[in-house]
């Protein structure tokens, strides 16, 4: 009995001690655990807030290249426009701008004559600089000069004549056709710039039927 009555004196002494503020040297320190869970959250929130930076950060490099990509697409868009709109003014003065004629025999025409092997590169035209009929400038947001190729087609029927196309089926059938009306055609296929000089640049192509006459 007298041992039980000490150890519930101790006891009742250790709770009295913790409860006035002081700690037996033989408890253990919760205050120690507490502060280490602490640690482990700051740095796991601190990973979460980083992955985070990281993944914004990536997305607004990938916005800028996207803008920077469409960009320099308008840019050759509207330099091989310049050239189309160039070529077309300088097909009636300069008949030596033409590369070929389609309609000869034995002549190939691919559909993209840049890639051909077989065509003249003196007939790789740069669009001259200037602001005058046939010139433009590119400036330099471009990577350089935009180029053309012009084609003859040969000659074909006007469907915009007075004469010809405009008649009736029954017309034809009875064999009143009148005079149709001829004209030549050109094919012109502009590029934004000369792909050995524009690099890593978005490179353009057009192509168009001109009729001449």
């Amino acid at each position: 009995m007298a041992r039980a009555r000490a150890e519930a004196n101790s006891i009742h002494h250790t709770a009295a001690c913790v409860i006035g503020g002081r700690r037996p040297r033989g408890l253990p320190s919760r205050r120690i655990d507490q502060r280490g869970v602490a640690l482990v959250v700051a740095l796991l929130l601190l990973v979460v807030i980083t992955l985070v930076g990281l993944a914004a950060v990536r997305g607004t490099i990938m916005q800028q290249k996207m803008a920077a990509n469409l960009f320099d697409r308008q840019i050759a868009f509207q330099s091989a426009e310049a050239a189309m709109r160039a070529a077309t003014a300088r097909i009636a003065a300069n008949p030596n701008d033409i590369a070929r004629n389609c309609q000869a025999g034995g002549i190939v025409c691919p559909a993209n004559p840049f890639d051909d092997t077989t065509l003249d590169p003196a007939k790789v035209m740069s669009v001259p600089k200037g602001t005058a009929a046939g010139q433009f400038e590119a400036g330099t947001l471009a990577a350089s000069q935009p180029q053309y190729v012009i084609e003859n087609m040969g000659n074909w029927y006007d469907p915009n004549s007075s004469t010809g196309y405009n008649q009736s089926a029954n017309a034809h059938n009875y064999g009143a056709q009148g005079t149709s009306a001829t004209v030549v055609y050109y094919r012109v296929t502009a590029r934004s710039g000369n792909p050995a000089l524009v690099g890593d640049r978005a490179v353009v192509v057009l192509q168009a039927m001109i009729k001449q006459g």
